[in-house]
């Protein structure tokens, strides 16, 4: 049953059932086991969960690896979640029951999860029933600010995922015109309504730098994030950034060495930007300013939340993020 993709109930005694959470007991087999609910610590919040994105990163953990081990503790790798809290721990200060707030925590594939209360970020009354996963907006305000970008930039974005479409926009927004590259007609198509100024298709790559350098003017993008984690997109988003540009990597790179064009890194003088975020308390900096930016209009997210599931459908989800299927950019589960 775990391997079709939809979670298998497990049984318990009666007694010891409390709340319900997804656990992946072995590559591609999630489980909807029923456990403790978990109690809060001192610095702690439990949020009730509303939902969870699912996000690429996890898909290696879903797949299977030979450096993973099975099985996973409950509720992993959600990291994505959204709800209320319901319960907190001694020394907690503002944070109060019935807040409703986006979570950085780790085990959110459940109907509860414990967060440092400084982990978590209160949402406004305007983000009200919509779904908000916080840690990849995060991750977009904390990019985009590493990357510099300036009114009258060219930036050239590879792959267009969610963190992509974000990054058009927040772009966009700062004045810059975004050139787009991906393989897919649908993250095209989004990218279009996110305000990029031209779409590339990735199918070629040569063909796509070569149109990309065309309206750059032949100059290069001042800036150039590549959002895939992938060496191909690496190599496509290398050869785009013009001198003295930046080049951001924003994607995930979690499958061994790169090989880089050192020779073009120093013929160009071109800064790299290593945006990923390690840094707690900047983390939390991007969580807040995603919260502003989606509840201002300046971050637009129903054009890009495009499929949600139950909890119960969980392995469904991951297998429809891992393949894509038209129309397809970004999944949710709903608690």
């Amino acid at each position: 049953m775990g391997t079709s993709g939809c979670l298998a109930a497990a049984r318990f005694l009666p007694q010891r059932l409390h709340v319900q959470s997804a656990v992946l007991t072995a590559p591609r087999r999630l489980e909807l086991h029923e456990v403790d609910r978990p109690e809060p610590g001192p610095g702690e919040v439990r949020v009730r969960l509303e939902g969870c994105g699912i996000c690429a990163s996890s898909l290696p953990l879903f797949e299977g690896r030979d450096w993973f081990d099975y099985p996973r503790a409950p509720g992993e790798p959600g990291h994505e979640g959204w709800g209320t809290v319901d319960a907190v721990g001694p020394g907690i200060g503002d944070i109060r029951t019935g807040d409703r707030v986006g979570v950085l925590s780790y085990h959110a594939f459940a109907e509860y999860d414990l967060a440092a209360a400084t982990s978590v970020v209160p949402l406004p009354v305007e983000l009200a029933g919509r779904p908000i996963p916080i840690e990849p907006l995060a991750c977009a305000l904390n990019v985009f600010r590493r990357s510099d970008v300036a009114p009258g930039q060219t930036v050239a974005i590879v792959g267009v995922g969610f963190l992509g479409a974000l990054l058009t926009q927040l772009c966009t927004a700062a004045g810059a015109r975004v050139i787009a590259l991906s393989r897919r007609a649908t993250s095209l198509r989004i990218a279009e309504l996110c305000g990029a100024g031209a779409m590339l298709e990735l199918d070629d790559p040569a063909v796509a730098v070569r149109e990309a350098m065309r309206l750059a003017g032949e100059r290069g993008c001042e800036r150039v994030i590549e959002c895939v984690g992938r060496q191909e997109a690496l190599d496509v988003a290398s050869e785009l950034v013009g001198v003295r540009g930046r080049l951001v990597i924003a994607g995930y790179h979690q499958d061994g060495p790169r090989r880089v064009d050192m020779q073009r890194w120093n013929w160009r003088g071109i800064d790299v930007v290593n945006a990923h975020e390690r840094d707690p308390a900047e983390y939390m900096r991007g969580a807040r300013e995603a919260v502003l930016a989606v509840s201002s209009g300046r971050l637009t997210l129903e054009p890009l939340l495009t499929h949600s599931y139950p909890l119960v459908a969980l392995g469904r989800a991951m297998e429809d993020a891992a393949s894509r299927p038209e129309g397809f950019l970004k999944a949710w589960v709903e608690v």
